[in-house]
């Protein structure tokens, strides 16, 4: 359990320091965590109204902040450059997410040109039935993602890494408002970048 929790521990802590200095995008992610947290509550109501609230809310200003506002330089934080942050990312790295987004976009239009998605679900006939189909497209697009790289890092790094990275993923909106929920204010006394320092590294790993 200790290696488990130490394992949940670097995921998140690399994903701090590598994917989220600037204040800008740590705010979105505020705002992308509490909309999760309501897609989560949504998910015993309404399945598919949760689905559009974690993708139409939740990733679109969680990948707006790192598309838009992160730095993809040279990182002289962490002596080290993006591609090779991106050769590392354990979970979706921008590569992998692209292809995320690409099925995600297309479900819509898919359930357009056939309701019935080919014969495997009861086709919509009104607006409001195939904005319910959308949404549980999404849901499943979002429930799939997580699970399939979580096999996929089963035979990577072993299951441990995979389960700590599910994990991660699944606590990562009560995670993020826990750490986050000072960036608007940093941010509207003028500080751009979180002032991440190797003292700061180190004292998170100690």
């Amino acid at each position: 359990m200790r290696d488990f929790l130490s394992q949940v521990h670097t995921l998140r802590w690399d994903d701090h320091r590598f994917y989220h200095q600037c204040r800008i995008n740590q705010t979105l992610h505020l705002i992308s965590a509490v909309s999760f947290v309501v897609a989560y509550g949504l998910l015993f109501v309404d399945p598919a109204a949760a689905g559009m609230v974690g993708w139409l809310v939740g990733m679109v200003t969680r990948q707006s902040g790192h598309i838009f506002f992160e730095p993809r330089g040279f990182d002289q934080i962490n002596n080290t450059s993006y591609s090779q942050k991106e050769s590392i990312k354990v979970g979706y790295n921008m590569r992998r997410k692209a292809v995320l987004i690409g099925v995600w976009l297309s479900l819509p239009l898919a359930l357009y040109l056939s309701p019935s998605l080919l014969g495997m679900i009861e086709p919509a006939t009104s607006t409001n039935e195939y904005l319910h189909d959308v949404g549980l497209s999404w849901l499943a697009l979002g429930a799939g993602g997580v699970l399939f790289r979580t096999v996929h890092l089963f035979f990577l790094r072993g299951p441990t890494w995979g389960l700590a990275w599910a994990t991660k993923i699944l606590t990562d909106p009560f995670h993020n408002i826990d750490i986050y929920w000072k960036s608007p204010i940093a941010l509207l006394r003028g500080q751009r970048y979180d002032p991440l320092d190797a003292a700061t590294a180190q004292r998170s790993h100690g």
